[in-house]
């Protein structure tokens, strides 16, 4: 019966009292309260541009008189409303800002730091696709009660929990403590989130590829060879039938290889413009990171697994391969045979090597 599933706030609070001394009410504490945010920006979201300032909430960031904001400072607000107050924290980083949000005064400090992107992939918002938020806990370092950017500059591994928050058809929170990937659905009758999908697991084998391929002739030669064996379908070396998924929208990818399986490439770019990659390494890939690996799948640069990258700047950017365990390793070893000096030949004959696009 709909009333004796597990409801989200109990589900955090249990499964962190099995995890054990290492977790404490404060994580608990903090990750209820991003439900409660998720609530209020599911609802702003669902009005789109009936309202865009309906959810406005009174917090310290909010300019009094100012015009109502677009959906993703209005997500951004609320995120920081919810989570400021409450004692759990020492700092939040939010990819909608430019540098950390520093806890005012009057509220408690804690022992956590916060790293946001307040609404991934908002602009889909007009045309209707699933967008996010994702979610990063940290550990401060010891000592400090009002963090700088510098705090923030810590490798993936170090995360306490991670997640996202999708607004799409349905509402849901998909959330990692380092003890298995779970997610929730909204019930928006009861006002929870609760449990619908226990133990998400990512397929061993893929046969789903994300890629956009509209920057193709600016991939390195790596990403050419796997796309091309992937395009041969069963005649090729990977010897199955590839279906290709994009949508501009990195929680939706995510999402649906939780769900589904399959691999999502944002490569390095050879643009001197891209060359760090095109997604940000605190608020995005490694989030995504940790809960892929949670799930039991891979997250890479091509050349790091992206839990080990040392960030040197809060917006640093990254590329990122993630999904199917097998899928990734094979491209972490086309990068490095490719930076080895060993020329990546392959026979493509449907689109020969030069493009997916053009013939030689």
């Amino acid at each position: 019966m709909a009333y004796r599933r597990t409801t989200y706030s109990k589900f955090v609070i249990e499964g962190l009292r099995r995890q054990g001394s290492e977790h404490d009410p404060e994580l608990a504490a903090l990750l209820n309260e991003m439900q409660r945010a998720g609530k209020l920006i599911a609802a702003a979201v669902s009005r789109g541009a009936l309202d865009a300032s309906g959810a406005l909430v009174t917090t310290s960031v909010q300019v009094p008189g100012a015009p109502p904001e677009k959906l993703d400072q209005v997500a951004n607000q609320i995120l920081i409303g919810a989570t400021e107050w409450g004692g759990q924290l020492c700092g939040i980083l939010s990819g909608a800002m430019d540098a950390p949000y520093a806890i005012p005064r009057e509220y408690p400090r804690g022992r956590y730091l916060l790293v946001l992107d307040p609404m991934e992939g908002a602009g889909n918002l007009d045309v209707g696709l699933p967008v996010g938020t994702f979610f990063s806990v940290l550990r401060a370092p010891d000592g400090v009660t009002d963090a700088l950017p510098e705090h923030f500059l810590q490798p993936g591994r170090r995360q306490v929990a991670a997640g996202y928050i999708l607004f799409g058809p349905t509402g849901m929170m998909v959330i990692t403590t380092g003890a298995g990937v779970h997610g929730f659905t909204l019930d928006r009758e009861a006002g929870a989130y609760t449990l619908t999908h226990p133990n998400m697991r990512i397929a061993d084998r893929c046969s789903d590829l994300a890629i956009d391929t509209a920057i193709e002739p600016h991939w390195e030669a790596p990403i050419r060879r796997y796309v091309a064996e992937c395009t041969q379908a069963d005649a090729g070396p990977r010897g199955e039938v590839y279906t290709m998924r994009w949508v501009d929208s990195l929680v939706a990818a995510l999402h649906r290889i939780l769900v589904r399986g399959g691999v999502c490439l944002i490569p390095r770019d050879t643009r001197a413009h891209g060359k760090g990659g095109h997604t940000h390494l605190l608020y995005e890939a490694n989030p995504v990171a940790m809960l892929v690996e949670q799930a039991g799948g891979a997250a890479s640069t091509g050349r790091q697994q992206i839990l080990d990258v040392v960030p040197e700047d809060v917006h640093q950017l990254t590329p990122l391969m993630f999904g199917c365990t097998r899928d990734v390793q094979l491209l972490e070893r086309y990068h490095a045979m490719h930076d080895g000096g060993e020329t990546l030949v392959f026979d493509a004959p449907l689109f020969k090597t030069r493009t997916i696009f053009r013939t030689a």
